[in-house]
């Protein structure tokens, strides 16, 4: 199988070219990006790692060349953020020029777009999987894994750290590119915290402000509260498991954090900040913002002993009330283009061995096998703990 990989010399693209790389039936990976001098260096860093590779430029804004690029190939894997700028744009040639699709979307907002593309594709005889990250993506599969030990769903919460211990990655989140400019993955977060975001309540898609605090008491004697934020979860989980409750993205966040993002999202939303803004202030705070935060933080709840990573699911099986907790360790996090290079890899790699083909646009918990997924991740980083206990002494509290 032939494979574009757009974006390909960034962090998270070239992790999972790396990985792509060593996979039976993948003969030839194409590392395309703006930056080709980037793009060369991944293919000379990695020429020994398996399928044929070779480097491109193509800029996914110049139609022409991306449209020459995917119809060189079989699937394309694009990494190529922030999404609600470049998202529906790739998939949409995808689908017209009859590429498989693999991406790490992780804003909300194009996600919609992209399931609404579901016709097309199934028309044109693609497979397009999209949010297969770390969150969403890993996220996902955990929320299925849970919610399968349950005959009815009630909540379900994902849930990913910024600044807490054991957050490994989120430490050293890349906040400025090497053009000393913010990140996209930092302008993608000012995106997520500000405006309106969707979550469900009570069974249906509502909008509602971010940073809402939703406290949680978990299996293992784990409590403490965690925040929302803008992500595809809710939208996919509504869809493929159709919980009757609540569902929420969270970050597990300090308060101060917290308190400090409170401050970005506030300043955006008057128009005081932009996105990009906002993410060279989390590069280089200023003094007043500082100050303003450290005066906002008494409102923020810790989170307590909270996983770094998981998802819980709320409900019961057999008539018994049950919260279901999975979760993975720490090794999972420590290294964010690692866990989230990897599992766009592992999705490609149940579409080339003929296991996720089905044409159409598809979250990941709604194609690809959780046990083939968790087996194979297993090999990279972790192993996934299933944890369950009784209702109401194991919880999600449903007043946020």
């Amino acid at each position: 199988m032939r494979v574009l990989a757009l974006g390909g010399a960034g962090a998270m693209g070239s992790v999972a070219v790396r990985t792509a790389a060593g996979l039976p039936g993948v003969q030839e990976i194409t590392v395309a990006d703006r930056d080709v001098v980037a793009a060369r260096e991944v293919v000379d860093r990695l020429s020994d790692s398996g399928a044929e590779l070779r480097a491109s430029r193509v800029d996914v804004t110049d139609r022409a060349a991306l449209y020459d690029a995917l119809g060189e190939v079989d699937v394309v894997l694009n990494t190529v953020g922030p999404y609600y700028r470049f998202g529906l744009t790739v998939l949409r040639a995808a689908i017209e020029t009859g590429t498989h699709y693999l991406d790490i979307c992780d804003d909300w907002e194009p996600t919609m777009q992209m399931l609404e593309y579901d016709g097309d594709a199934r028309a044109a005889g693609v497979c397009a999987i999209v949010g297969i990250g770390a969150s969403p993506g890993v996220s996902n599969l955990l929320a299925a894994r849970a919610a399968r030990e349950l005959d009815r769903v009630e909540d379900i919460y994902t849930a990913w750290p910024v600044d807490v211990p054991g957050a490994g990655s989120s430490d050293g989140l890349e906040l400025t590119g090497p053009n000393g400019l913010p990140s996209a993955a930092a302008v993608h977060w000012m995106q997520q915290i500000s405006g309106t975001i969707t979550v469900v309540r009570a069974g249906q898609l509502v909008q509602e402000p971010p940073l809402r605090p939703v406290p949680l008491t978990l299996p293992g004697g784990r409590s403490g509260t965690a925040y929302t934020v803008g992500h595809p979860e809710p939208v996919t989980l509504h869809w493929t498991l159709q919980p009757a409750g609540h569902v929420a993205n969270l970050m597990i966040v300090t308060p101060g954090t917290a308190a400090f993002l409170d401050v970005l999202r506030t300043d955006i939303d008057k128009g005081a900040l932009t996105n990009e803004t906002a993410a060279a202030e989390l590069a280089a705070p200023t003094l007043w913002r500082g100050l303003r935060s450290m005066a906002r933080s008494r409102r923020f709840a810790a989170p307590g002993n909270l996983p770094p990573f998981f998802a819980v699911a709320t409900g019961s099986k057999d008539g018994v009330p049950l919260s279901i907790l999975a979760h993975v360790g720490s090794a999972l996090i420590d290294d964010m283009a690692e866990a989230t290079g990897i599992p766009l890899a592992l999705g490609l790699s149940q579409l080339v061995d003929g296991v996720a083909t089905r044409p159409g646009v598809h979250p990941p918990e709604a194609i690809l096998e959780a046990d083939r997924f968790f087996d194979d991740l297993a090999g990279h980083t972790c192993d996934v703990v299933i944890e369950q206990a009784p209702l109401p002494s194991a919880t999600v509290a449903s007043n946020w």
